[in-house]
């Protein structure tokens, strides 16, 4: 099944997509991705509610998540991948446990002032009961005039 994947994926001309993905240790993922992912977690779990949530998330979201300006959240975010990940995050362990990071270098990811680019992080976090872990991207901007700081691209999978 994998093999054939491959195959069609190869065939459809994406092999510079493939080839960019590579694992990394866990070791190698910089620390303020780490942070951020750390953050996203506590605000995943602390938060009394979703508009709480989402309000605290903002600081740390990037990329298709906030709208052009970068200075809200894309409507869609709330009631549906941020939801998603505050109602199911219990089933995660708290420490957060990295089971996988894939690193990618890519292009960009938003829209207008908020759109982003530079080291891509998919990083695999652990279910609390041993299941299926789940991937939380997370950017490390390079060459942004505004956005200098690691930013949560990527969410609803938990």
């Amino acid at each position: 099944m994998k093999k054939s994947l491959l195959v069609i994926l190869l065939a459809l001309g994406l092999q510079p997509l493939l080839a960019q993905q590579k694992d990394i240790p866990e070791s190698q993922l910089p620390l303020e991705v780490k942070q951020v992912l750390d953050q996203y977690l506590e605000i995943l779990t602390t938060s009394q509610n979703l508009d709480e949530a989402a309000e605290r998330f903002l600081a740390i979201a990037g990329g298709g998540l906030v709208n052009p300006d970068g200075l809200s959240l894309r409507s869609s975010v709330k009631p549906y991948s941020l939801k998603k990940d505050f109602e199911n995050v219990h089933f995660y362990k708290v420490p957060v446990k990295i089971e996988r990071v894939a690193k990618t270098q890519t292009g960009q990811a938003g829209f207008g002032e908020s759109a982003i680019a530079g080291d891509w992080f998919k990083i695999y976090i652990a279910k609390a009961n041993g299941g299926q872990s789940a991937p939380v991207h997370i950017v490390m901007p390079k060459n942004h005039a505004t956005i200098t700081t690691a930013k949560v691209i990527q969410i609803g999978s938990l």
